[in-house]
Parts: C-alpha cells; sequence; structure tokens
C-alpha cells in the first residue's frame, strides 16, 4: 500500500471528498484505486473560521510500483511501512524460574502481555486491588472523605492512568510498531476503534475499567498469574548484587531473577526501600503547581469559534507555556499538564494527611469544566539538592500543607484566580463551580506552593489569556496541589534494560522515570519485556 500524508480537507467534507484528493494527488483514474483506510486524522484549527481535517491515508492501488515511480520525489507519497508488532522470539528452554512483574499500570500491564504471548507464565504482584474494587475505594475518598492507603488513585488495578482522560498520545515517535501493539491490544479489551487513527485518541475512566479486567482474563489464560494485595517489601540480592528474589507483604519470599519494577510513580515506601538496598537512582526534574478550571464552552469558543460543539471537533483542549522573565521567577517554565476537557478535578492523594489533585475525564467528555495543570518546572539542583529521593520529601511537604489549608479533612484549598492575582485570600466562589470531590476551601493558595511557583502562576495567567482570551478570568478556579506530575527520580538502566548495578532488575514506566502517561507506560513496558526475553534467551544475566 501507499502512505499518503497531509490530505486537508474542509470540516464538513462531502464523503466523496477524501476519494477525489486521493485521485488528484496520485494523478490516477478512478478505477485504478482500489482502497483507501483513514491511518491517522487530526484537524488544523488555527485559523478558526476554517478549520480542516488533516488525513494520512493508506491506499491500495492497481499498479503501486509505476505510481511510486511515477511520484518520486514527492515527500507526502511513499510506502506504507510496517506496523504491525512481532513477538521477539521465545528462550529456547522454559526458565527455572518465571518472570515476575511488580505493579499492575499500564507498563506492568503490557510487560505481562507480551511475556504471557511468549508463553513464559509471568507473575504479577499489585499492592492495591483489582479494579472494580479499588473503584470503590477510590469513591470512598472522594464521596466520604475516607483514604484507603493501598487502594486509590495511585495504587491498585490499572494504575493512575484509570483514574484520568484515558489519554493515548504521546510525545514519543521512535516506537510505531510498539505504539500500535498498545493500541489494538486496547481495541481488543473494548476501546472505540477510532483510537486507531484520530490524531488524539482518549478513553476515559469507565471503559478502561472493562478494558483491564479483560486484558487480565487474557494474560490469566496464558498462563499469567495475578497477586492482588501483595506488596514487594525488600530485594533479596547475591553477594554480587544480582537479584534472588522479593520478600512481600504477606511474609512470604518470591525466589526469581528477573524482576521488572514498574510502579508507578507515587510507590514512595518501594522508593525508599530501593534507595536503602543501594539500587542505583538519582534525582530528576518535575513540576508543581495548581489545577485550573474554565467553563468547557469557553475553551470550546476560543479555540473553535463558530465550530465550536461540532461532532468531530468535540471538546476542545489546549497546551500552552510560558517562560517566566520576572526575577522571583526567572528560568522558569509554566505549562498546561494533563489537559482534561469536559473533566472533574480528583482527589490523588496515597497517603493519610495529605491533599494531591488530578484530572479526570469520561470518553464522552461532556462535564460542564475543562481543566488542566498549571505547574511550574523545577530542578534537583535549585529545588531539592541532596538525596536522589529528595524529591519525594519536597512532595510532601506541600501536599500536608494542602491538607491544612483545606481544612484537614481532604477537602482541597482553591482560589478564585482574580483573588490568587492580587494575591488576596478566597472567601467565596463565583461562576466556575469546582468539581473537586470531597469539595473545596476557598482560602489562599500561596501558602501551599514555594514562593517562586506562586510568582511563576501569577507572570504565567495574564500571559495564557493573551493566548486563549478569558483564561485568566476573575471567577476561575484554581485547585491545590499539582505535585505527581511525574516521577520525582529516575532509576537507571543499562543498554540491557537492567538496573545498572543490580542485576536482573529491570526498572521501568512511569515510576522508574522512561514514561509519562498510559502509552509511553505501555510501550516502555513492550520494551522492557523484550528485554527480559532477550536475557533469557541469552542464559546469563548481565553484568
Amino acid at each position: 500500500m501507499l502512505r499518503l500524508t497531509e490530505i486537508k480537507l474542509p470540516l464538513d467534507h462531502a464523503d466523496d471528498a477524501l476519494r477525489d484528493a486521493v485521485l488528484a494527488r496520485l494523478r490516477i483514474p478512478a478505477a485504478d484505486l482500489l482502497d483507501i483506510t483513514v491511518f491517522r486524522r487530526g484537524h488544523d484549527a488555527r485559523r478558526r473560521g476554517a478549520i480542516t481535517l488533516i488525513y494520512t491515508l493508506d491506499v491500495a492501488v492497481r499498479d503501486e510500483a509505476a505510481v511510486l515511480a511515477r511520484m518520486a520525489g514527492e515527500k507526502h507519497v511513499a510506502p506504507t511501512p510496517e506496523t504491525a508488532y512481532r513477538l521477539p522470539p521465545a528462550p529456547p528452554a522454559p526458565p527455572r524460574l518465571r518472570p515476575v512483574v511488580v505493579g499492575a499500570g499500564p507498563c506492568g500491564l503490557f510487560a505481562m502481555l507480551i511475556l504471557a504471548q511468549m508463553g513464559l507464565k509471568p507473575i504479577l504482584l499489585e499492592r492495591g486491588k483489582v479494579v472494580r474494587e479499588r473503584t470503590q475505594d477510590t469513591w470512598g475518598l472522594w464521596r466520604r472523605s475516607v483514604l484507603t492507603p493501598e487502594s486509590n488513585v495511585q495504587f491498585g488495578e490499572g494504575g493512575a492512568g484509570t483514574f484520568s482522560d484515558g489519554k493515548l498520545y504521546s510525545g514519543i515517535g521512535d516506537n510505531a510498531n510498539r505504539i500500535r501493539k498498545v493500541l489494538e491490544e486496547f481495541v481488543k479489551a473494548g476501546a472505540p476503534e477510532e483510537i486507531l487513527y484520530v490524531s488524539k485518541p482518549h478513553i476515559g475512566t469507565f471503559r478502561l475499567v472493562s478494558m483491564v479486567e479483560k486484558m487480565r482474563a487474557h494474560i490469566e489464560s496464558l498462563g499469567g498469574q495475578y497477586r492482588f494485595g501483595t506488596r514487594a517489601e525488600r530485594l533479596e540480592l547475591g553477594p554480587d548484587r544480582r537479584v534472588r528474589g522479593l520478600h512481600l507483604s504477606d511474609g512470604s519470599f518470591l525466589e526469581a531473577d528477573h524482576v521488572v519494577l514498574a510502579v508507578g510513580h507515587s510507590a514512595r515506601d518501594t522508593f525508599t526501600m530501593l534507595h536503602e538496598t543501594g539500587v542505583f537512582m538519582e534525582a530528576k526534574p518535575f513540576s508543581i503547581g495548581v489545577r485550573i478550571e474554565h467553563p468547557q464552552g469557553l475553551i470550546d469558543r476560543c479555540r473553535f469559534g463558530p465550530q465550536a460543539g461540532h461532532p468531530l471537533l468535540g471538546a476542545a483542549d489546549y497546551k500552552i507555556v510560558h517562560h517566566c522573565k520576572t526575577p522571583a521567577a526567572e528560568g522558569r517554565a509554566v505549562y498546561s499538564f494533563c489537559m482534561c476537557p469536559g473533566g472533574t478535578v480528583v482527589a490523588a492523594t496515597s497517603e493519610p494527611g495529605r491533599v494531591v489533585t488530578n484530572g479526570m475525564s469520561q470518553y464522552s467528555r461532556n462535564e460542564r469544566n475543562a481543566n488542566a495543570g498549571i505547574v511550574v518546572s523545577i530542578t534537583p539542583e535549585r529545588d531539592y539538592p541532596g538525596s536522589p529521593i529528595a524529591g519525594i520529601a519536597f512532595q510532601r511537604h506541600w501536599e500536608e500543607r494542602a491538607f491544612v489549608a483545606g481544612g484537614g479533612d481532604y477537602r482541597a484549598p482553591a482560589q478564585r484566580v482574580e483573588d490568587f492575582l492580587a494575591g488576596r485570600p478566597s472567601t467565596g466562589l463565583g461562576e466556575v463551580i469546582p468539581s473537586y470531590k470531597p469539595g473545596v476551601t476557598p482560602t489562599d493558595l500561596s501558602q501551599c506552593l514555594p514562593g517562586f511557583a506562586v510568582a511563576a502562576i501569577r507572570e504565567a495567567l495574564p500571559a495564557f489569556d493573551r493566548q486563549i482570551k478569558g483564561f485568566a478570568m476573575g471567577d476561575a478556579v484554581l485547585t491545590g496541589v499539582e505535585t505527581r506530575t511525574s516521577s520525582p527520580l529516575r532509576i537507571r538502566r543499562d543498554e540491557t534494560g537492567q538496573s545498572l548495578n543490580t542485576p536482573g532488575l529491570f526498572p521501568a514506566g512511569e515510576g522508574a522515570g522512561y514514561a509519562g502517561g498510559i502509552l509511553s507506560a505501555g510501550v516502555d513496558g513492550i520494551r522492557i519485556a523484550e528485554a527480559v526475553a532477550a536475557s533469557l534467551s541469552a542464559g546469563v544475566l548481565a553484568a
């Protein structure tokens, strides 16, 4: 087939316009066009009154070689690249010990899937509960202010991405086959087929729950084993620092020499254990800030103009960044993070006495508010020097301040944008009704954020208003705090996928500092499963 890129058509183009555009691009008669498949569809909304759809197509033609020869030098016509994923070769003999995966988020899920499809019968350890029980525990915090530390937005089957927008797009661009594998497996598990071709696919929480269950059933049918409510408490290492097994929270010991560490960015006790065990890690940058909420209609009108509400466009999103210039925040970047159109702000803490926010949308994206993190970049050298796990203490400090400012019962501190910019506490709310459950307390968010972050966000909001008119509207609501944008550390690995100084330990995914979101975490899980298979095939662990 041929891959055609940059096919641009009006938003409301006729059904046969796509076919006509292909014929015009290739300069062939209609009889020579055999088939058209949409590989990707996006849109260009830079001209709000004339939004265009942009297609990438795979087409079958009668004489492909002749067309390619005639179109030589045309950068938007090329042979369709191979995107089918192929399993790596299985080890020549079954290993003595089954590979172990720690963590049931998207990284652990896809590591398990690949290992199971290779016939290696992996074992998964998950400290939290199965996804439906976990959902009930999460609602317990949102509806009754009751936190279950081992079963919440962060911990349990599906990982933190289960309670998010279910975004399936990422900045990674060199893993086409692995990306396709993730998307196709999600479709098999019940995701809408459109995720295979829309430019910014998403699923939503309700669909993710049933998809995770179906994928677990498939993995179990292949011999994989899940152990829920089981936390890895200590690594057992040999005198050469090679992994020998895991001491578990139920008091048992699991012998293992290939352990995929796919914990999320909030597995703070696990990070501390690994640090005390001497596993090499380093602090890495992350960001801190707040969630902002606007009426979704305002964002739709600003981004899409008169075409707001068009069914092909859906709820509008945004991605914005500002580089600060004022002395108090000089050198800092402020940017939108995890924007959730038509969604809600959710309580995302996993530890008692702390408040953490995140964003979530359902597939329909039809809630009244848009929300996004507005976060400030921070670095270990500048903001939390010292230990590789110093970023955890930094996060906890501001989460505790937010808990106190919210009232000490998991309500979150909130402030109107007008009051935040004026430097005065909010005593009430206005047009925008905050969606955070179990509720918010109007207050002064400057007590919940570092001074540089307050200064940076105050500089950025008027700049964002120049990009999206109304962004700094007085009644927009800021809810704090957003601290878990990514892992505060990285567990370094070598070219074989193993820890730099602990052979047999394969750090992976978001918690280890190698992913940021569902798609990239799933891709990294596939990559590390391949590394495990290569190590098993070699018969010995790399030094």
